[in-house]
């Protein structure tokens, strides 16, 4: 089931959100033991064969943590380390299984010949992120962080409908107090208004705006995909609109999240947070899916040294994270190409801060020329780093590729000059070697304006945290930009209602087919 159905909206959410707070009534065990069923029921719904693989993994990881959790209590460190050891690797085999088995076996024989094949596996849903969070609990057992052993706040810690299918990654110690607080259950108009206000926000930039720019951005990957030579325009202009569509996908995903936790009184991690501002690649890292970056740091980078063991060795953890990184979000080299783009780029990065420091250059001071250099830059590196993110292929990658660099030429679309024969800016720009042709990526210029338009807004216009920031949504570590101006602060009255209820309208009659988010895949 998707966030951004009928069913969801007008069965399912209501249904569920009214049962928990009539069983909220009676006791918060029912409320929330109701709220794990009916997460099951949210996963199952796409497809119930899937339940056992989650439900297998739930039951496995619970066990395994309460035993760590014992011997820890008994000090018997050694052998908790051995356990956790064991009971990882046997959900990185899962994963691995059902992730990346038939890839491995394919690139095996194509590179020796060996003629093996496997039956083609269908990936379970959401098995990327219930895996991590799983892991994560595991570690944050070790460490003695875990204090409840309720099995029914665990399988719901897990299953947990707002996050189970992309996200965020959860850790047992922020959620897990929430689930035993009272104060959850307890229903308020308050929630209802906040909840609803982001949810619909959130599903504006999904089905409005993403999907708005998609069909865009699917032109250009699909001729790459054909072979088809592209031009300069063509090229940067699809791959515009992908870096738009892929930003409104998560932050409208992000958002629905987060407001549907609000409806039940929980409060989420916070996994994006304006990426497209960033000054550079490592506060872009800090912005975009947070929860991951933070996992990736803990349980990868941190184990592998860190910046422990002088400056080649950090840069070599940052690359093979990133590395790590990419093909988590899936079994194709063109992920692996993008998760080591990012290596690279963080290590030039932090390179870059560490000359700054043996100069003497302040840090902590940049100007306005500096600030839009730098995030000038960092858009640029991100969007080439998104043509392999997006591109089914190395090879239609490169295409497109070539074609941001001009070296098929430039071409302008038929519509953006009238009258080409007696237009002397035309005749100009034959002589100069540019061409017209139908590109129904422009059309008459409004999608390309549009995209400009979009990404002013992404860069100018506050978040969904910082218009919420009174009512704290969704928790965040630490404070990554400055608060908006109150004018844009969100409040209950008339004007918010009538915003909100004229975006939800669009939202929802922009709902058609299936339009699943990007992050459902990994």
């Amino acid at each position: 089931m998707l966030f951004n159905s009928h069913p969801f909206i007008f069965l399912y959410l209501p249904l569920t959100l009214l049962v928990f707070y009539l069983a909220a009534r009676h006791s918060a065990g029912l409320a929330a033991g109701w709220l794990a069923f009916a997460s099951l029921v949210f996963y199952t719904w796409w497809d119930w064969h899937n339940l056992p693989i989650l439900l297998g993994s739930i039951l496995f990881n619970f066990l395994a943590g309460s035993h760590i959790g014992r011997l820890v209590q008994q000090r018997r460190s050694r052998r908790a380390g051995l356990i956790i050891a064991a009971a990882i690797a046997a959900n990185l085999v899962v994963l691995g299984y059902y992730k990346y088995s038939h890839f491995f076996v394919a690139e095996l024989d194509h590179a020796l010949d060996v003629h093996w094949t496997i039956p083609q596996v269908v990936l379970p849903l959401g098995i990327s992120f219930f895996t991590f969070t799983q892991i994560a609990y595991l570690v944050d057992v070790r460490q003695g962080k875990v204090q409840d052993y309720d099995f029914t706040h665990y399988l719901l810690f897990v299953t947990y409908f707002p996050h189970l299918i992309a996200g965020p990654i959860l850790h047992h110690g922020e959620m897990m107090p929430q689930f035993a607080h009272r104060e959850t259950y307890r229903f308020s108009y308050d929630k209802l208004a906040l909840g609803i206000t982001i949810f619909l926000l959130g599903l504006f930039k999904k089905t409005v705006i993403a999907d708005g720019v998609a069909p865009e951005a699917r032109l250009l990957f699909d001729a790459a995909a054909h072979g088809q030579i592209l031009t300069l325009l063509e090229c940067w202009g699809g791959v515009l609109a992908y870096t738009l569509q892929l930003y409104f996908d998560f932050s409208g995903y992000s958002d629905m999240a987060i407001g549907l936790s609000c409806l039940f009184g929980i409060r989420l991690p916070i996994n994006f947070y304006s990426p497209y501002k960033s000054c550079n690649i490592i506060e872009f890292w800090r912005r975009w899916h947070m929860s991951l970056s933070r996992f990736l740091r803990d349980y990868l980078y941190i184990p592998l040294g860190g910046n422990r063991h002088g400056q080649f060795r950090r840069y070599f953890n940052l690359f093979a994270t990133m590395l790590l990184g990419g093909l988590w979000h899936g079994a194709n080299w063109t992920f692996v190409v993008w998760g080591g783009l990012h290596g690279l780029y963080l290590a030039v990065n932090h390179a870059w801060r560490a000359l700054r420091e043996r100069l003497g250059t302040d840090l902590s001071h940049t100007t306005p020329v500096g600030r839009i250099a730098g995030g000038a830059l960092t858009l640029l590196a991100v969007m080439v780093a998104w043509v392999f993110f997006r591109a089914d292929t190395l090879a239609s990658a490169w295409l497109i590729l070539q074609g941001l660099a001009g070296e098929n030429g430039v071409t302008m679309p038929y519509a953006w000059i009238e009258h080409r024969e007696q237009s002397a800016i035309a005749q100009w720009l034959l002589a100069h070697h540019v061409n017209f042709a139908h590109m129904p990526l422009f059309g008459k210029g409004k999608e390309a304006l549009g995209c400009l338009l979009l990404l002013s807004g992404c860069w100018l216009l506050p978040n969904t945290q910082q218009i919420f920031e009174r009512h704290k949504p969704g928790f965040c570590p630490s404070r990554l930009g400055a608060p908006a101006h109150e004018t844009w602060y969100w409040r209950t009255g008339w004007a918010w209602a009538a915003a909100t209820v004229t975006a939800g309208f669009a939202a929802i009659l922009s709902i058609s087919g299936l339009s699943e988010f990007i992050y459902f895949q990994f």
